[in-house]
């Protein structure tokens, strides 16, 4: 029997990025707005904020344990431990409306991050891979916003959402080479309510997404078929992530920042993190960014 619950008690203001933590047993979460990296311990319901000096879409855990994101102002190096913010590479040009938003790595280590215009003008925005030795590479162009990455669990996929133009594409993945190709339509939401968001991938090759403006969780198959949705209590759910010791845990987190002040009422746990169970779906282990940064900083 699915069972939705609420696990945080304050909302934020546009929470992404979900990503469970499997050597700490924690969910880490980013709000973008605030900004802020916030980490729940789901065994007490603790949950600690790291502030930040600029918005953030993503996050990828490295191998050293330290973060890289996607931030306004490119990709950056996140230590928490002491609290430093370092830049990396900055493929966005000098408008300092764009941002990086949506990003994952595949199994090879590679970050791969959407761009969005704040201002949504136009379709400046674009797919980029950050590879290891920290070089990037702009991948696929003229979109509004990029979201739901996702990688099918034989590795042959690659899932891309522009949530405003209503369409999740899927590529040919080469994972030796990081090639995409053959880009196509998997599924659009023009149909229904609500626009794909945050994604992932559970064992069997469904694609999990938060339909964002629509209040609900969809599962859709590998061919293409809205086969599940279940209801959460907000109205714009923003992204999932499998958690948990078995990652059969669905995490989503919400935003408050997309509600008019009419809304606010009919929604009273917007922006706060659920936790959805009983769907039958297992999640796959989140990859790291395979960079050593201990070489550079000893």
């Amino acid at each position: 029997m699915v069972e939705v619950s609420v696990v945080t008690n304050e909302p934020d203001c546009l929470g992404e990025a979900p990503q469970w933590h499997a050597g700490e047993n924690r969910l880490y979460w980013v709000d973008s707005f605030a900004p802020a990296i916030r980490s729940l311990d789901p065994d007490d319901g603790n949950v600690t904020s790291f502030p930040l000096p600029a918005d953030i879409g993503s996050f990828v855990f490295a191998r050293d344990g330290s973060l890289v994101a996607g931030m306004r102002g490119g990709f950056h190096r996140i230590d928490l431990a002491n609290g430093s913010v370092e830049p990396l590479a900055n493929p966005l040009g000098a408008d300092p409306r764009m941002m990086l938003n949506d990003g994952k790595c595949d199994r090879r280590g590679r970050y791969w991050c959407g761009s969005v215009h704040s201002d949504f003008i136009g379709r400046p925005a674009a797919l980029f891979r950050l590879d290891p030795d920290l070089s990037v590479r702009e991948m696929d162009n003229g979109f509004i916003i990029g979201n739901g990455i996702a990688f099918s669990p034989d590795d042959t996929r690659m899932y891309f959402a522009d949530s405003r133009d209503e369409t999740v594409w899927v590529y040919d993945f080469d994972i030796a080479t990081g090639a995409i190709s053959n880009r196509r339509l998997f599924f659009s939401t023009r149909t229904i309510e609500g626009r794909v968001d945050g994604a992932a991938c559970d064992t069997n090759g469904n694609y999990w997404c938060a339909l964002v403006h629509g209040g609900e969780v969809g599962c859709i198959s590998p061919e293409g078929e809205l086969i599940e949705r279940i209801a959460v209590p907000c109205r714009h759910p923003t992204m999932v992530a499998f958690g948990g010791p078995d990652r059969t845990d669905l995490y989503v987190t919400s935003a408050t920042a997309m509600l008019d002040k009419s809304e606010r009422g009919e929604w009273p746990d917007a922006g706060k993190l659920f936790r959805i169970t009983g769907h039958g779906a297992k999640g796959l282990p989140e990859p790291v960014f395979d960079h050593d940064f201990t070489v550079e900083t000893g």
